[in-house]
This record gives structure tokens, sequence and C-alpha cells, in this order.
């Protein structure tokens, strides 16, 4: 039982780096990360009684 949580615990280390450096990395291999520069408005109606 011990092995096991010693290699989740490894697995999600790994993950966490991976997913650290795909971040960084992304950009380079055309992800684009940023978000949609457009305004959106929507109307809202509130029923105040």
């Amino acid at each position: 039982m011990g092995r096991l949580l010693k290699y989740l615990f490894f697995l999600i280390i790994l993950a966490a780096i991976g997913l650290v450096g795909y971040a960084y990395v992304g950009p380079w291999f055309g992800a684009d990360f940023s978000p949609p520069l457009a305004e959106v408005r929507q109307p809202v109606t509130l029923h105040a009684d």
C-alpha cells in the first residue's frame, strides 16, 4: 500500500511539473492562452419587487 501511495505521489508531482511546463512552452507550439479581446454586452432584467 505504501508503494502505491509513493507512485501516486510521484505521478501527481510529475503531472504538476508537466502542467507548468506546458503553460510556459505551449505558446511556442501554437497554444494560445490569451483571453478574447471582444467586449460582450448582455441585457439583464432585474425583478426587484
